[in-house]
């Protein structure tokens, strides 16, 4: 099967979404399959006639992920043509030419809708669910609504925009309504934390959720096919689950399945899959929770439609303890995508 492997970007999961391509990319091309890696914001310049029988060292794309979010600018500085158009040189011919497109991508345009919905029109074929669904999840604001009008337990939250005036109880959390991987949200304590974190979440939006702070321990829980997986506990050496601590290895201790009794992983999977649902969602996400300290409450946080999957992500590892190993779970998501298509 042909398939491009679509990554990079220009969101502040750019360079998470490039590991995941490049993990993706290997796994496929070890099971035989005419697999290319894809900068959806770079492109590719050479001649694409024969591009899938092409021997190109992909691994130049990828450089790991640091510590801090990448340097957008600088990618937009090596861009060649107009770097305010999202689509590189050639990304549409390509994915024309491949029988589907493997969606690595996360974060703004790739998570939101955007890139789904382009596909639509030029009958691109792509892995995970649909635009209407990705931009419902992709927007916590719209994912609360939703949540609460389905009766899913779900932190209380108020969305608020530049020069609005909000006061909250302290904690809370400041987060801004479209990012991922933690960038963007803030621990907050304070009058002074929260108008520094305030500063800080509308230099990359303009709409804010202040939400309800749980104390307790978090846990996720991805939904494949319309079937609850294994649930993780996650638990951060220091801090909470931020960017540093979700993707530098040792940083986090993550248990599979989780360390719960069965009853409170019924609970924890029955949620999910009523978010799931909510969302309109197909193919395959991945819900975050927590679960109050005190009552023992679980709170879905937030659905995923594009899980990472990097070496640290927790989906493969969520796979992998039903006996699905990464390349097969790679295979199995292309197979399930496919069934919008029938």
């Amino acid at each position: 099967m042909k398939v491009v492997v679509l990554c990079g970007g220009i969101s502040t999961e750019r360079d998470v979404s490039l590991v995941s391509g490049m993990k993706v990319y290997k796994a496929l091309k070890g099971k035989g399959h005419q697999a290319i890696m894809l900068d959806v914001y770079l492109g590719y310049s050479g001649s694409i006639d024969d591009i899938f029988e092409k021997n190109v060292d992909w691994d130049e794309m990828t450089k790991g992920i640091t510590a801090d979010a990448p340097d957008i600018e600088a990618v937009k500085r090596i861009r060649k043509g107009d770097p305010e158009v999202f689509f590189g040189e050639n990304v549409i011919e390509i994915c024309r030419k491949a029988d589907i497109v493997f969606m690595g991508l996360h974060g703004d345009c790739g998570e939101n809708g955007r890139v789904q919905a382009a596909f639509d029109l030029y009958n691109i074929k792509y892995t995970g669910t649909d635009y209407a669904s990705s931009a419902m999840a992709m927007d916590k604001s719209v994912t609360k609504k939703l949540f609460e009008a389905d009766g899913i337990p779900t932190p209380a939250s108020v969305t608020i925009r530049k020069g609005d005036e909000y006061k909250p109880e302290y904690p809370c959390v400041v987060k801004v309504c479209s990012g991922g991987s933690s960038i963007g949200v803030y621990m907050v304590n304070n009058d002074e934390e929260y108008k520094n974190a305030l500063d800080e979440a509308f230099r990359y939006e303009g709409k804010v959720l202040v939400e309800q702070f749980i104390k307790g321990r978090e846990f996720t829980d991805g939904v494949f096919d319309g079937k609850p997986l294994p649930v993780v506990e996650i638990a951060p050496k220091e801090g909470f689950y931020d960017y540093k601590n979700k993707y530098q290895e040792g940083s986090t201790i993550e248990t599979c399945p989780a360390n719960i009794t069965d009853e409170q992983t019924r609970t924890i999977q029955d949620i999910a899959l009523r978010a799931y649902n909510a969302l309109g969602i197909k193919t395959y996400a991945r819900m975050d929770f927590m679960m109050d300290e005190n009552t023992g409450k679980f709170y879905c946080l937030e659905a995923n439609t594009l899980p990472g999957m990097t070496p640290t992500s927790l989906i493969p590892q969520e796979a992998k303890a039903i006996g699905v190993e990464f390349p097969e779970l790679c295979e199995q998501i292309i197979e399930v995508s496919l069934k919008k298509y029938a």
